[in-house]
């Protein structure tokens, strides 16, 4: 295929703020994991696919199998759909309070 470009597992985007590895990146619709540390307006790679543990609301019980969002201001994810974007769906139950959830992510762009 001539016009095939990656898998797009992994993908590079505009820092919209300082990241950290590991930290949660949404920029418009695409939502990915940060591969490495980026400043502001700078080139980082996301992951748009996988599993990973993501820092999440910490008073919020989570359940195997629920939807989660991405809370873009705190850089967490919960399970409120408004004004938010799906991120993936949990793995495992996570308490209240916990500060992490495992999540595979959805691997699409949602508005």
């Amino acid at each position: 295929m001539v016009n095939y470009l990656q898998p797009g597992e992994t993908i590079t985007v505009t820092a919209p703020y300082a990241v950290t590895s590991g930290m949660i990146v949404v920029v418009g619709s695409i939502v990915g994991i940060a591969a490495f540390d980026a400043a502001i307006s700078t080139s980082v790679e996301v992951a748009t696919e996988g599993v990973f543990t993501l820092n999440k609301t910490s008073a919020l019980a989570i359940t195997a199998g629920d939807l989660l969002y991405v809370d873009d201001t705190n850089h967490v994810v919960n399970k409120t759909s408004s004004a938010q974007k799906l991120i993936g769906v949990a793995l495992a139950d996570a308490a209240n309070p916990s500060s992490t959830v495992k999540v595979r992510l959805n691997g699409a762009y949602t508005t």
